[in-house]
């Protein structure tokens, strides 16, 4: 026996980052839309904890109990008393240390799967603590859609969302540390006083009223002015998406990868066509948003 989980990547329409706390993180405004590019977690019975990875990038994908797909089954089995002894195969489309939650995905999709393997039916509460002791945007990958994330981005008010909306994501060669990005957002913000992250009205606005160019005009990232500083080649790639035709433009949370709105499907062949002959970026992805949560999609009743 088997159970398949697919779950989404995401891409961070604002994230406004507050200063550093006592314990490291931040405090965070952090809307989370779910898009169209998933990866698929399929956990079986095994005689112990093993992790295998196919897909784009999968070699640079940890397979030890450092990958939060283990540490959900570890985490799980550890809150019913029995061990997790169970493979665990992530079928890989998320870029990896790209900022699109593509380990987060993973942890979530793990938690779900073994949940459904091991017929726990845990309530959804019960899920997202867990999630939320796994990683910021663990709690996330679970829900989909929308959503404000507060605290360190682990508090989660889910959005209305009146529309599709169409996106473009070049991913970087390579990835960027998300605390070596925090670190630098830290020593280009020295001596400032960093103002308390709040969410956009105008944003939370334009994704209930599906409005595209409201949208494009809000869109915010606080962490990319750290992302450019440690990688400056993503400016070049943010500028050819725009002069091909995107409305907007931004890193994606701590990057490499950049994300572009564009107003219709058509539009976003031609962004993602101008990337890729660019060399600005190894490859060029569209995808729509809003994408669903977690969800069993082979191997329970």
């Amino acid at each position: 026996m088997s159970v398949t989980v697919r779950v989404p990547a995401k891409v961070n329409v604002q994230l406004a980052v507050g200063g550093a706390r006592p314990d490291g993180f931040h405090d965070l405004a952090n809307v989370f839309l779910a898009v169209g590019l998933h990866d698929e977690v399929t956990v079986r019975p095994a005689p112990s904890l093993s992790i295998t990875c196919s897909g784009p990038d999968a070699g640079q994908v940890p397979l030890d109990r450092t990958n939060l797909a283990a540490r959900a089954a570890e985490l799980l089995a550890a809150r019913h008393g029995i061990s997790p002894d169970v493979h665990i195969h992530i079928d890989k489309d998320i870029p990896v240390a790209g900022g699109m939650a593509g380990g987060s995905a993973d942890g979530a999709g793990a938690l779900l799967a073994c949940d459904a393997l091991w017929g726990l039916g845990s309530s959804r509460d019960e899920l997202l603590a867990i999630c939320a002791e796994l990683g910021s945007d663990v709690p996330f990958s679970l829900v989909g859609g929308a959503a404000l994330g507060t605290g360190r981005g682990e508090r989660l008010t889910e959005l209305d969302v009146g529309g599709t909306f169409h996106w473009v994501f070049a991913v970087a060669d390579g990835g960027l540390s998300t605390p070596a990005v925090y670190g630098e957002f830290d020593r280009l913000n020295a001596g400032r006083a960093v103002p308390e992250p709040v969410a956009s009205a105008a944003l939370l606005d334009a994704l209930r009223t599906g409005d595209v160019p409201a949208l494009a005009d809000a869109l915010s990232n606080d962490l990319q002015p750290a992302a450019l500083s440690l990688r400056p080649s993503l400016a070049d790639t943010l500028a050819v998406g725009v002069s091909a035709g995107a409305l907007a433009s931004l890193v994606s949370g701590s990057g490499p990868t950049t994300a572009f709105l564009v107003k219709d499907e058509d539009t976003a062949e031609t962004v993602a066509e101008a990337l890729t002959a660019s060399g600005k970026c190894r490859s060029a992805r569209a995808a729509r948003a809003p994408a669903a949560g977690a969800r069993v999609v082979a191997g329970a009743a």
